[in-house]
């Protein structure tokens, strides 16, 4: 499939105020946007010190939505995670 055949796109900028906790997002979400999926692709990128970027193309409505609700659901997994572990310093 080529890239042209995304239709729908989407892209997500989070940041996180620490660039160690940045650097734990990308490394945790990386991975899975390695992995090959028919219907949707995804990028991770740092932007900056304290942001990560998400770009998500994806075929149709449907493989968006699926697409951004996982995302989204490891990134405020992610944070959270983080956020506990400060806390526990």
């Amino acid at each position: 499939m080529t890239e042209s055949a995304f239709a729908w796109t989407a892209s997500v900028t989070v940041r996180s105020g620490k660039p160690a906790v940045a650097d734990w997002l990308e490394q945790a979400l990386r991975p899975e946007a390695s992995r090959e999926v028919p219907r949707a692709h995804a990028e991770v990128r740092r932007t900056s010190g304290d942001a990560v970027e998400l770009t998500i193309s994806a075929r149709d409505s449907g493989a968006m939505r699926a697409a951004l609700n996982t995302y989204l659901g490891w990134i405020h997994l992610s944070l959270a995670t983080a956020q506990a572990a400060d806390r526990s310093r």
